[in-house]
């Protein structure tokens, strides 16, 4: 082994898709064995392992985890949009304010003005907060581009963050996000150049994992995400979805019966859709800060999830509109004031149900032989003081494949 973590409280959070709900899977003075970026060894301690190795590390009995994997995210863009939230508090209609050019264009605007390094600059400043909650891997969308050069800028200053040695990223091309103003009362043709050009392109550039879509009715109609799915399917991309948001239009099913590796928002999904996300071993991603920001009052539903064995993901949608928040930590404790999960069932949905909302559940998301070796070390008693206390530096450090970064 290249390095030895000793004297851990360890949450493993190892889980078995026929039995999800097993707990949090604690071992008391635990050690972890690390050899070539992969977790080697787990289990108690054994002095006789480790006694002379050159590189132990003792962990002074911290609380270790997974790291936190942040699955939906828009962290690339440029400009802010605290003016409208302002308005919007003063009674300002949001159709007025998007008259006015507010809105997500707004930021559509911005973000086509600004260079590459003006916005890995800013995304690069804002993961500062996600990682002072112990995220490790981080999934980060386009979407405020809208034309095939700026989808592709926006696709590769993702790719850049992914270059950093503490931090992975997932990339996902959300091309179909909004209508940009060029192809006002024209959808199918924007549909259109997404399939036989953005898509086609970023696959051959390898910019994207997968294709996302706005499934709603202020976005995409459930047939033109089928063609996006499609498109993306063709071109060895996996797909996730907007979904069942402000309505509930169908599109989690479709998304689920294409192999979708996860459905987001979902607040307004009904039963049939729920059965179809456990049939197809879909993740249901939660995103209580929208709820929060917009003050949503329609629930996801949460009981029939459990009921039907879904894996329920808990993620920032950090985003300039709707959650301008980058708290993975303000995210677990939302959902568990708002939408009622157990800490334990919050954990679940930043750790392994989150890599399985992103298809990387075989490398990343519990601690077991095998893994990738990315962990966080906090000093809590604990794993429910992670979704119960906000705002004190709990975190001690964070390793990412096997490399330890201090807070």
């Amino acid at each position: 082994m290249d390095r030895i973590f000793t004297n851990l409280n360890l949450v493993t959070m190892k889980t078995d898709l026929s039995t999800p709900n097993d707990g949090y899977q604690i071992i008391q003075d635990a050690m972890v064995g690390v050899t070539n970026g992969k977790i080697e060894y787990v289990g108690h301690s054994c002095p006789e392992i480790f006694h002379g190795h050159p590189d132990v590390i003792d962990c002074g009995n911290a609380l270790v985890t997974p790291g936190f994997i942040d699955c939906h995210t828009h962290l690339i863009f440029a400009g802010n949009r605290a003016n409208e939230f302002e308005q919007r508090l003063q009674g300002v209609p949001y159709q007025d304010i998007a008259r006015q050019g507010g809105g997500i264009l707004s930021t559509v605007n911005a973000t086509r003005q600004a260079s590459e390094d003006e916005l890995y600059h800013l995304a690069v400043q804002r993961l500062e907060g996600l990682k002072r909650d112990g995220v490790t891997t981080i999934e980060i969308k386009s979407g405020y581009g809208l034309t095939l050069y700026d989808e592709l800028k926006m696709l590769r200053v993702a790719k850049r963050i992914a270059k950093l040695p503490d931090m992975k990223v997932s990339s996902t091309l959300l091309a179909a996000h909004a209508l940009p103003p060029e192809y006002k009362d024209k959808p199918d043709d924007y549909i259109t150049l997404i399939c036989d050009s953005i898509i086609p392109t970023v696959a051959e550039q390898k910019l994207a994992d997968h294709v996302d879509v706005f499934c709603e009715g202020i976005g995409f109609s459930v047939e033109q995400c089928q063609r996006v799915f499609d498109a993306a399917l063709t071109h060895g991309l996996g797909i996730k979805g907007h979904t069942e948001q402000l309505s509930n239009l169908g599109g989690s099913a479709l998304a689920a019966s294409m192999g979708a590796n996860s459905v987001d928002h979902i607040e307004y999904l009904n039963e049939d859709g729920v059965k179809s996300l456990a049939k197809h071993r879909t993740v249901a991603t939660l995103l209580p800060g929208a709820f929060y920001f917009l003050r949503e009052t329609q629930l996801p539903p949460i009981d029939l999830l459990r009921k039907h064995h879904v894996p329920m993901a808990i993620s920032t949608d950090f985003n300039p509109g709707t959650s301008p928040i980058a708290s993975l930590r303000m995210m677990m404790n939302m959902a568990c004031t708002l939408f009622r999960l157990t800490p334990e069932e919050a954990l679940r949905g930043v750790t392994c149900n989150a890599a399985q909302a992103l298809g990387l559940q075989s490398s990343r998301g519990q601690i077991s032989v095998g893994m990738e070796a990315d962990f966080a070390l906090w000093q809590l008693d604990s794993p429910a003081e992670l979704s119960y206390r906000l705002g004190v530096p709990d975190l001690i450090a964070r390793v990412v494949d096997g490399n330890v970064f201090y807070n």
